[in-house]
């Protein structure tokens, strides 16, 4: 199971327990800010995109949605968010559940500048009912981002 897969990856840094899980789905940004009782806006969405023959995640603020020109400039590539079926298969976490620890070998983790206003923000933890709270920082650490992006707009 995916959320087994992050427990293990938070042991290795000693912070397991700082894993949260619910009695409720926490699936979509509405869902987890009901369940975690703070705002959208802090909900740590992680996206998965079509890029190559694999695929990126990019994660950004729950208020914000991914701004198609930004998007291409960046990755020279239209955004193409990658299929249901598929999601599992190609990043390591189901729909519901995607997050940017313990993900396949091979799958690049972006950070949207989008977080940066907030001192905490709540990311998935590898289930459709789980999320883990971080500072900025420890995301970064924890994510392993290939860099910071500019790539969303407000909705």
């Amino acid at each position: 199971m995916s959320i087994e897969k992050v427990k293990a990856y938070f042991n290795e840094f000693g912070i397991a327990d700082k894993i949260q899980e619910f009695e409720v789905s926490s699936a979509t940004v509405a869902l987890a800010a009901q369940a975690l009782g703070c705002e959208e806006a802090r909900i740590a969405k992680t996206l998965s995109f079509e890029m190559g023959e694999g695929c990126i995640l990019i994660v950004c603020a729950g208020d914000v949605k991914i701004d198609n020109p930004k998007f291409k400039a960046e990755y020279q590539t239209k955004a193409k968010m990658l299929p249901h079926d598929v999601v599992a298969q190609l990043c390591g976490h189901a729909v519901g559940g995607v997050c940017p620890f313990a993900v396949n070998e091979g799958v690049k983790v972006y950070l949207d500048e989008s977080l940066k206003r907030f001192e905490t923000v709540f990311p998935a933890a590898g289930s459709s009912n789980s999320a883990i709270e971080l500072t900025i920082d420890e995301l970064e650490k924890y994510a392993k981002p290939e860099k910071w992006v500019d790539v969303c707009k407000m909705v």
